[in-house]
């Protein structure tokens, strides 16, 4: 017999206060409701009598630290009206703090037998679940601080925990793939050589593999399936599932924080892993099926899918929407991220049918004193009706920026017509985001991201090649269009090859000096290939992972020199958008703060613009009015600089504006080749930039 007291229904979840745990779960579905505590294989059940607003609570003074623990909720099963609760399988807590080992996908787990959805299945599921672990939540942050970067200073880095360190060559093989690796100082080095400031982690919620997917020898790699929005995925832990996880995600985040770097998590709160009815019932569907998930209105037997897996997160529940809340804030305040990218945020705005940017899960963050002063990032879409909102997101919100990813991409390929739009994204895309009250760090900038080609296989392959997703071909995007390069996929072509390089060049210059926050994904600074594969969700290997030993190290160098570049000058990350007027000058009339110039230094005209066969602009940044500080933390004021962007094949020859924008000019980046640059330029000659490339000048400040 289990010593049992009252406890308290808040906080909800398991809480070990140093003595004993408190129990909490909510569940208006419920008529009994029993703790599940396992040791050894031994099964002991704690009913809990104790509901205050249909949380069931009880304290248990003898349960510490590492208690593996689940519960059993008993009630209707009765699918037709959207109520599935069955005692038979025992469920984890959603508010568990860490997990231990994984569903096998028995048939116990469903509460139906194979081949007839109609029927019930009783069997019981525990001996075929993950458990849910009682943590300790003590830790020692001191000395410890966010490093608090403004979004204009932001460089963001998308990775995968697995992915980005499974080979690298000097972490010990033990750690590799886990969080320890993320935090080894080799990695550290690198980020801070390219100019990160924040790794956005794809998914490290707990998530489920998918049984379809194992049968074909494939796994869930991304981790887009998540079970457990308190616990930090425990395969990624080197060091053990009893809560060890949960020391060394936190390890992780101090070691990145001391090397000012910020944490943001890649977050799927529109789903959860138990997919559609004929899903297994391990969690949120046995708690209360109709308040976590959102049921069809005429038919709750089924679940409505904005999300593509299933089901989707009823953020119309106050409960569902707490949990969402108490997880966000729980993130930040006892694991200290700095953000949050939102997976198909779009699905959170659906209250009813429409994506509603009011909606009470933008009132909640809006007034959350900790959630609200942290990153958040959207990703505007998702694939219900009306689900492409780039642009719409509240005024406190980043977001994904898709236009600027398919704009950049059109441009350099060449695409007729897209010079006006390509000036747009260069400018922070102010059409999407100037009129909201936003500014230019608004825009997420990306060319690439996990899902699709790598930067590398963007220049490489007009088709796809997914064949070893098992899905003959048919996932992922359908196509990339031509880029021209004369051979497809792999080749030792020198010309091709060039061509290729030059291309990955452009997009990573392109990338880091538009106005906006630049996000590169892990492993395009050096060339990683995945064979062509635009949709790896699927593919825990090598062809994933980052291949350290194949490293394009004059990319890398690039990447960092371009890198630099950014966060030497202010003007490159301004806080505002341009005006197009007139900035007041030490000496000199004044000039304006940006200017698009055409081969001889005058002003574009509309008939530039609207040219299907104008593929070359010259881009003035004035650097006058910009203050700020460089990579060292100096304060500056900044100097001015032309930039001149062709995506023809040939080269082009651009005459340099008068001596009032700069008498001389220090070439200080040309992507027709890897390394640093050298030339000077006077005012009113000329400079030819190569075919499908991008020249960087900076005016000399004169000293006296």
């Amino acid at each position: 017999m289990v010593e049992s007291w009252p406890g308290t229904a808040y906080p909800l979840g398991a809480t070990f206060d140093g003595s004993g745990t408190n129990f909490a779960l909510f569940s208006e579905a419920a008529e009994r409701v029993e703790l599940c505590l396992f040791n050894d294989g031994e099964e002991i059940r704690v009913p809990l009598t104790e509901v205050d607003a249909f949380i069931w609570h009880a304290y248990l003074p003898t349960v510490q630290a590492g208690q593996l623990y689940g519960y059993r909720v008993y009630g209707d099963y009765d699918p037709e009206n959207g109520s599935r609760a069955n005692g038979s399988k025992l469920l984890l807590d959603p508010y568990a703090k860490a997990t231990s080992g994984d569903i096998d996908w028995d048939q116990s787990l469903f509460s139906y037998n194979f081949g007839d959805e109609d029927s019930v299945n009783n069997d019981d599921s525990a001996s075929h679940m993950m458990l849910g672990v009682v943590v300790n939540p003590y830790f020692d942050w001191s000395g410890e601080s966010s490093p608090n970067i403004a979004y204009n200073d932001t460089v963001i880095y998308e990775a995968h925990v697995k992915g980005l360190t499974a080979t690298h060559p000097d972490i010990p093989e033990e750690q590799r793939g886990t969080y320890s690796a993320i935090a080894h100082p080799a990695i550290i080095e690198h980020l801070q050589k390219l100019g990160i400031t924040a790794i956005e982690l794809m998914p490290v919620h707990q998530f489920v593999n998918d049984s379809v997917l194992q049968d074909q020898g494939l796994s869930n790699y991304w981790g887009y399936n998540t079970i457990g929005f308190f616990a930090p995925h425990a395969a990624y832990s080197s060091t053990g599932d009893r809560g060890q996880q949960v020391l060394e995600f936190k390890s992780m985040v101090r070691a990145l924080h001391h090397a000012g770097i910020e944490v943001i998590l890649d977050v799927v709160y529109n789903h959860t892993a138990e997919g559609n009815h004929l899903g297994p019932t391990i969690s949120f569907r046995g708690i209360d099926n109709a308040a976590y998930y959102r049921l069809v209105d005429d038919d709750q037997k089924h679940y409505m899918d904005y999300t593509g897996t299933g089901n989707s997160f009823n953020v119309r529940h106050p409960h569902s929407l707490q949990l969402i809340m108490d997880s966000l804030r729980y993130w930040v305040t006892e694991m200290h991220v700095d953000g949050f990218r939102f997976d198909l945020a779009s699905t959170l705005a659906r209250e009813f049918y429409d994506v509603d940017k009011l909606s009470t899960f933008f009132e909640l963050v809006q007034q959350d004193p900790v959630v609200s002063q942290v990153k958040l990032i959207a990703e505007p879409w998702d694939i219900g009706p009306g689900g492409y909102q780039v642009g719409n997101f509240p005024p406190q919100w980043t977001e994904w920026n898709g236009k600027y990813r398919d704009t950049v991409r059109d441009f350099w390929r060449g695409e007729p017509a897209t010079l006006g739009e390509f000036v747009s994204r260069l400018s922070g895309s102010p059409e999407l985001y100037e009129t909201s009250g936003r500014r230019p760090v608004a825009s997420i900038n990306f060319v690439t991201a996990h899902d699709g080609f790598t930067m590398r296989d963007l220049v490489s392959y007009n088709e796809k090649n997914n064949q070893a997703n098992g899905e003959n071909n048919n996932d992922g995007e359908s196509h990339n269009r031509s880029w021209n390069s004369g051979v497809e996929g792999e080749t030792k072509n020198r010309a091709v090859l060039a061509i290729r390089a030059r291309q990955q060049r452009n997009f990573i210059t392109t990338l880091f000096l538009s106005q906006g926050v630049p996000m590169l994904l892990h492993g395009d600074e050096m060339g990683r290939t995945q064979r062509g594969n635009n949709n790896t969700y699927a593919q825990d290997s090598e062809l994933s992972w980052v291949n350290w030993a194949e490293a394009d190290e004059s990319l890398v160098a690039f990447t960092s020199m371009v890198a630099a570049l950014r966060a030497n000058h202010p003007v490159f990350r301004r806080k505002r958008f341009f005006t197009g007027r007139p900035v007041k000058r030490a000496e000199g009339e004044p000039l304006m703060d940006v200017e698009w110039l055409s081969t001889d230094a005058t002003a574009m005209t509309d008939e530039h613009w609207e040219s299907d066969y104008v593929k070359s602009l010259g881009m003035f940044l004035n650097g006058d009015g910009i203050r700020g500080r460089d990579a060292r933390g100096q304060d500056i004021t900044d100097a001015n600089f032309l930039l001149y962007f062709n995506a023809s094949e040939e080269g082009v020859t651009f005459q340099l504006p008068s001596a009032e924008y700069g008498a001389k000019w220090d070439l200080v980046l040309d992507t027709t080749t890897a390394k640093a640059p050298k030339g000077v330029f006077a005012a009113g000659g000329s400079i030819t930039v190569g075919g499908r490339a991008i020249m960087v000048l900076c005016a000399r400040k004169e000293t006296s």
